[in-house]
């Protein structure tokens, strides 16, 4: 995910917490948090696919 998406979240956040957000900032920030949360479970899959158990006891 783009580094200024990310900004973008941590701003919306902030103006949530400071003094609400509209009904389009809503909307905008929920979009922006699928898309953070899809990005960081496809980073998780290919992760994890590249990942090989060896285990020494298996005589191979």
């Amino acid at each position: 995910m783009e580094e200024s998406r990310i900004k973008r979240i941590n701003e919306l956040a902030r103006l949530s917490r400071e003094r609400g957000l509209t009904e389009e900032e809503k909307a905008e920030q929920h979009v922006l948090r699928r898309e953070y949360i899809d990005a960081m479970k496809n980073s998780l899959r290919t992760h994890l696919s590249s990942i090989k158990i060896v285990d020494k006891n298996d005589g191979r």
